[in-house]
């Protein structure tokens, strides 16, 4: 339901902004600010490419410039319009504390709102997942791990495995042995993270999750013993 509102959201501006120019220049400023504070990011670098819509698809032209945010997460940015590009993409570069994130905004949208365009980026913290297998019993079952924050796949982020014990043979997956095993990663700050286990065991699989609301700013941990 989401990509037909979408498309139909589209439609509607490009009726609106059909005889708007999409040639020649627009000066546009505004902030780059965290979700959570409202406090303005400074040294963000965001890369911009216009959007032309073909067979009901967005094409992206090559980059047509980019900004970096001041100390106050304050940018100014003279915009070369595209021809027929009446929407532009906003891409902004990830690093550990911020991660990749794009935004599309119509150039109806930029005309109006030139000198005051906001962006909202959402913050990283650190969260450690500890493994460790205590039974004895059963000399192969097999443990996956996986985690997610925001419907995003964990292993998107910055990750390392550290172990004391048995390695994975595969990412994330743990084959019997002395499993001693941690995955320093990082995730969304204030928000909650959901962490999935499956372990298979004597041919039957059990599914476990949990959730863990990961503090801002702070080291985060989860541990699970099977």
């Amino acid at each position: 339901m989401k990509p037909l509102l979408f498309i139909v959201a589209v439609a509607y501006s490009l009726l609106l902004i059909g005889c708007t120019n999409t040639e020649g220049t627009l000066a546009i400023g505004g902030k780059v600010l965290d979700a959570y504070t409202k406090e303005g990011i400074p040294k963000r670098v965001a890369i911009i490419q216009g959007m032309i819509l073909s067979d009901s698809k967005f094409i992206p032209t090559d980059d047509i410039g980019h900004f970096y945010t001041d100390s106050s997460g304050h940018f100014t940015f003279t915009l070369k319009k595209t021809k027929n590009a009446y929407w532009y993409n906003f891409i902004f570069v990830g690093d550990s504390t911020y991660p990749y994130s794009t935004k599309m905004i119509s150039l109806d949208e930029l005309e109006r709102n030139s000198k005051f365009i906001s962006f909202y980026l959402d913050k990283l913290t650190d969260l450690t997942i500890k493994i460790e297998r205590n039974n004895k019993s059963v000399p192969c079952d097999t443990l996956f791990i996986s985690w997610k924050t925001n419907d995003s796949e964990g292993k998107l982020y910055p990750y390392k495995v550290i172990n004391n014990g048995i390695a994975p043979d595969l990412e994330f997956r743990w084959i019997g042995g002395n499993v001693k095993s941690q995955i320093e990663t990082k995730t969304f700050a204030n928000k909650n993270t959901i962490v999935n286990m499956y372990l298979f065991r004597k041919g039957g699989v059990k599914e476990m999750s949990d959730t863990i609301y990961c503090g801002r700013d702070v080291k985060n941990y989860f541990t699970f013993k099977y």
